[in-house]
């Protein structure tokens, strides 16, 4: 403010001043506020706009990847179990260890199968001596009918006889092939190969027919099993193929597709267990290996800014917009189609060319004069 304006402005204070000029103290006290006021509203004329940095609109394609760590895990698992009761005799495998096709896992003491074995053994050889024995009457009686020195019941009495003494000796026959059918279970062996992965019993233990002793994983291709949230299953529209990649050594790599999706969602982790097949599984993805599954969705037309660029307008997301010539700002709602790692993807609500504000936005009001930093779109 100028010496005489601030003349012109104590003019109409003098009159009031006068009965005080005897106080010169504080006459001047009052021109200083009178002089503070002044310049605090020359700082208010001058106040510089806000520095701000702006991103020119882009569409671009966008293909989001999903990722999740999963194991590898058999195709087939087979739960083995004694088709016979007893007590466990030996123990031959271990787990982890692999066993080929027939191989011996286990035997139960045969010693009740044994004498079950005797018994029917003993059964048929009564059975053929009655045969034997039935047949020579039948024989006898044939003879003397035909010189007429016996009756007709007779005769057919002894073809009776003959008929259900056969009929014994084959009930005989297959007590006794049941009988060395069942000493066979009392071992069991491997159905196909593969590797053990669980073993349920000791030596010395007692177990009942069909109760799971071994559990084999059998060799062949492999599944990656991975447990999705039910979202991104009920997002997916297709079974797009899976990129598998070793945990350990992400040089092994291997290409799988869906083969099943569990129709049960896990209450507790609100998953669904996807099971990944995976042809020609190379060998060094073991059993239980951790792997990290990846899929690629289609692409689709987006606008990806960062995310320092997303506001709020009445709760919904919004972005600041500025107009390169007149600097002025304005707000746009905006319908985000994925918030990703730094970045937030735009589906709706702007076109290419405009200029997003990505910074210093949380400073700004609508209508606001703004300056860019460096004079152009940054």
């Amino acid at each position: 403010m100028s010496r005489n304006a601030t003349s012109s402005a104590l003019q109409p204070l003098l009159p009031s001043l006068l009965p005080f000029r005897k106080t010169p103290m504080l006459a001047c006290a009052m021109a200083s506020l009178l002089l503070a006021g002044c310049q605090k509203q020359e700082a208010a004329e001058h106040k510089l706009p806000i520095m701000v940095r702006t991103a020119e609109v882009e569409i671009s394609s966008y293909a989001p990847t999903t990722s999740l760590t999963g194991v590898i895990a058999a195709r087939t698992l087979n739960n083995l179990a004694f088709r016979v009761g007893g007590r466990v005799a030996e123990r031959l495998v271990e787990i982890g260890q692999h066993v080929d096709k027939g191989t011996l896992l286990a035997r139960i003491d045969p010693q009740e199968q044994e004498s079950d074995l005797r018994s029917a053994q003993a059964d048929l050889d009564a059975a053929q001596a009655q045969l034997t024995q039935a047949s020579a009457a039948f024989e006898r009686q044939k003879t003397l009918l035909a010189q007429g020195f016996t009756t007709r019941r007779d005769y057919d009495q002894a073809a009776q006889a003959q008929s259900v003494a056969q009929g014994s000796v084959q009930q005989a026959q297959s007590a006794l092939d049941n009988a060395r059918e069942s000493l066979t279970f009392t071992e069991l062996r491997a159905g196909a190969p593969g590797i053990v992965t669980a073993r349920a019993v000791e030596a010395g233990q007692v177990v009942q027919a069909a109760q799971t002793v071994f559990t084999i994983a059998e060799d062949g291709d492999r599944d990656a099993v991975f447990n999705v949230h039910e979202t991104l299953v009920a997002g997916s529209s297709a079974a797009p193929p899976v990129s598998i990649t070793l945990v350990s050594d992400p040089a092994i790599k291997a290409t799988g597709k869906v083969r099943e999706i569990s129709p049960v969602v896990d209450a507790a982790s609100a998953s669904v267990r996807v099971k990944v097949a995976i042809p020609d599984t190379p060998a060094a993805m073991p059993l239980g290996a951790a792997v990290t599954g990846t899929v690629s969705a289609s692409p689709v037309k987006a606008v990806i800014l960062p995310w320092q660029a997303l506001t709020s307008d009445d709760g919904k997301p919004a972005v600041w917009l500025v107009d390169p010539a007149s600097k002025v700002v304005t707000i746009a709602p905006v319908d985000i189609l994925a918030y990703d790692s730094g970045v937030i993807v735009v589906d709706k609500g702007l076109e290419a060319g405009q200029h997003v504000i990505t910074a210093s936005g949380q400073l700004l009001s609508p209508g606001q004069t703004v300056e860019i930093a460096g004079g152009a779109t940054q």
